[in-house]
């Protein structure tokens, strides 16, 4: 009776918090062209193609960034798009970080975004540091080649020694160019005294979205509520958070959500893309603590969840999709999206470089 009353509560929570299976509004319409996937043992200048989390589109070149501490990187890909999808990606050149700069020798960098500045031509980044070794995130600008410009100036609770407390690989996950100048940049998870990580059950899980200046400061910005988690995590480790974002229109954004729930192996993801409004949401920019104070969070609207093509993936799963960019305009005038996945390099298991592509109509 016990197993059944437990069973029944499960049932109960995962359909009360589950998310809309509308996949369109009326303002935006995904559809899903076709996925590539880049040869996990594929060299490019002596290094391993792998941990993509970020990608961005500049005059036919695309640029994606590789996570591993190690050795930062991105990557020059070119990817032909034609009337029927991606049918090859061809890497033509691999820049690393020129470390010997004070600023990478005393930070530890944890690469997950990638936008070209084409005002400036440099290449901007965002970095998630290491929280629990005390070691501060970071938003920066280089050069196409690697080395470093400058850095932005963040507020305290995002600093690893704020009080605020960041979450470790919860950072800045998401970047976009802004239409006022600047760029957003997008939390993965909330800060500690924010509210709680998204849960099997309803919670408050607040992530800022800020806005900075071309000078690096930062100006705005709103919150967004993540969704809960979807399946339950059968060997007790679950995640949901924001992985990107792209502005579309004045304070509109498409937001890409990433949740894992360990057990169930190559079917572990749930990613879905969002159309969110912060045309009325509070500038929350002063406010220390988000328990402790009103405010009103931008309005999301689910418009794309990639198990409803599951079955039309060239190997039927949905990897750890982070990276998100508008690609070249198609003949019919509506956008390309373009979306990448980060492997881990395997270490938690197979997983896959995948590349997908879409198409987006913007109605109005």
């Amino acid at each position: 009776m016990k197993n059944y009353l437990f069973t029944l509560f499960l049932l109960l929570v995962l359909t009360s918090c589950g998310t809309s299976k509308q996949l369109n509004t009326n303002n935006l319409e995904l559809t899903f062209l076709n996925d590539y996937i880049i040869p996990e043992d594929l060299e490019v200048g002596g290094t391993i193609v792998g941990g993509l989390s970020g990608i961005d589109f500049h005059q036919g070149d695309y640029y994606l960034v590789c996570d591993h501490p190690g050795n930062p990187r991105f990557y020059r890909v070119k990817i032909p798009v034609n009337h029927s999808g991606i049918d090859t990606v061809l890497f033509t050149e691999v820049i690393e970080l020129q470390k010997d700069h004070e600023f990478f020798s005393n930070n530890t960098l944890d690469l997950e975004a990638i936008r070209y500045d084409k005002n400036r031509n440099e290449i901007v980044l965002t970095s998630e540091g290491s929280i629990l070794k005390g070691h501060d995130p970071a938003i920066f600008h280089v050069s196409p080649t690697g080395e470093f410009i400058r850095k932005y100036n963040l507020p305290e609770y995002f600093l690893a020694s704020g009080e605020q407390k960041p979450r470790n690989n919860g950072v800045f996950e998401g970047l976009t160019a802004s239409g006022r100048g600047g760029y957003w940049a997008g939390m993965e998870l909330p800060l500690v005294k924010d509210g709680s990580k998204p849960k099997l059950f309803p919670t408050k899980s607040p992530v800022r979205i800020t806005h900075f200046n071309e000078a690096g400061e930062a100006t705005r910005q709103f919150v967004m509520q993540l969704e809960g988690i979807t399946k339950i995590p059968w060997l007790y480790f679950a995640v949901n958070g924001l992985t990107e974002l792209i502005e579309y229109a004045p304070n509109r954004f498409l937001v890409l959500e990433r949740a894992f729930s360990a057990g169930h192996g190559s079917q572990g993801n749930t990613v879905r893309i969002f159309d969110v409004d912060a045309r009325q949401a509070s500038n929350t920019l002063e406010i220390l603590n988000l328990r402790k104070q009103e405010y009103t969070a931008a309005k999301k609207t689910l418009i794309f969840d990639f198990k409803s093509v599951r079955k039309e993936l060239k190997e039927n799963i949905i990897d750890n999709i982070e990276g998100m960019t508008f690609g070249p305009i198609l003949p019919n005038g509506n956008r390309t999206l373009l979306l990448i996945s980060d492997n881990n390099f395997n270490s938690l298991g197979r997983q896959i470089n995948q590349l997908i592509l879409m198409e987006l109509n913007i109605k109005n």
